[in-house]
């Protein structure tokens, strides 16, 4: 099936494989040290979500200069094809490496190198061809809520230089939700939104962050992360749950993730289906595909036989995604046809 995947860390998204390959290549004194980095989670395995923080660590020791960025991005955009995605938005948030020469700019210049070397123009995906794996990737730009006011306005000031190239959609906001107050950032994320760039933020991925999330839903952002707390149902409150429907903000929700994050106890206590049964606008996600050990398939597997739906209901919840996208209506229309080319063959 056709799917839309909006919410893929690009660091998170990587393949044990990829990461194995890329340790080869590295000095003989490092490899071993490397290779003994455990930077995925099982099945029936969990970990807390600080300790997910801390794998990415991991993982940037491994993607440490442009080459292995730049291989890196390749192959998790070959993943997502082979997966039947056909539009993706990677986000990651630009960093530097000095000893490699590697600034923020020219971070997000050698992700966007390969978007372009691997991404196939809109006229190849317009019809369906069973035989043909084509996707169309975006950029955005992630602000790390650990990270200061100024690194978050030098990634927004990079994502407005870098929107020309037609690559870079968004500016995410994401990081360790019990570190810092997202408010200050406010501004920040106002800058944004007057150049033309959308926002998806990581709002309520953890407990307790009511006054913060009520604040930021004020910008608007025009998607929400998890949001795993908005919900009254699940720790959120009526006065989150209510703005957030009146301004029908999309949710981008994660299920391994969160169970596997020790955010959500199990799937069939996911948020997923609160918002579904208010016919809310919900997208399929995956977060960290590598790190969690998934793919956007098992996602949409799992809430089907989670919640009894129907394959009429889990192809609707994808050809859905289209209308959430951060891309032009013409975009939107070539990918529906796309997905309705798909649909005419497998009724």
């Amino acid at each position: 099936m056709p799917k839309v995947e909006l919410h893929a860390h690009l660091n998170g998204s990587i393949s044990e494989e990829t990461l194995i390959k890329l340790i080869a290549k590295k000095p003989t004194d490092q490899q071993e040290m490397l290779q003994k980095l455990t930077t995925h989670i099982g099945d029936g395995h969990n970990r807390t979500l600080k300790e997910c923080f801390e794998m990415f660590k991991m993982v940037h020791q491994i993607v440490n200069d442009h080459e292995s960025i730049y291989e890196a991005t390749c192959d998790v955009i070959d993943d997502f094809a082979n997966d039947g995605v056909v539009y993706l938005e990677l986000r990651s948030t630009p960093r530097e490496i000095p000893e490699a020469g590697v600034t923020q700019a020219s971070y997000v210049e050698t992700i966007l190198q390969a978007i372009q070397d691997k991404s196939s123009t809109l006229q190849q995906i317009e019809t369906f061809d069973p035989k043909r794996k084509p996707i169309i990737v975006r950029y955005i730009a992630a602000i790390d809520r650990r990270n200061s006011v100024e690194h978050a306005m030098q990634t927004v000031d990079i994502a407005i230089r870098m929107k020309k190239t037609g690559l870079v959609v968004g500016v995410d906001l994401s990081g360790d939700g019990s570190v810092n107050d997202a408010r200050e950032l406010y501004t920040v994320l106002e800058k944004a939104l007057a150049h033309g760039l959308k926002l998806t933020l990581h709002l309520s991925e953890v407990d307790g962050l009511v006054a913060e999330t009520s604040r930021l839903l004020d910008l608007p952002p025009q998607r929400i992360g998890h949001g795993t707390f908005i919900h009254p149902n699940f720790g959120g409150t009526e006065e989150l749950l209510l703005k957030t429907r009146k301004l029908n903000i999309p949710l981008e929700l994660c299920p391994t993730s969160n169970v596997k994050g020790q955010v959500t106890p199990s799937y069939d206590k996911h948020h997923f289906y609160s918002w579904y049964q208010l016919e809310h606008p919900v997208v399929i996600c995956t977060d960290d595909k590598g790190v969690f050990a998934t793919d956007l398939s098992t996602e949409y597997q799992i809430m089907q036989k989670t919640f009894n739906l129907t394959d009429k209901m889990i192809q609707s919840l994808a050809y859905l995604s289209i209308d959430y996208i951060f891309e032009s209506d013409s975009v939107k229309d070539r990918l529906r046809r796309y997905f309705e080319g798909w649909q005419q063959l497998n009724q």
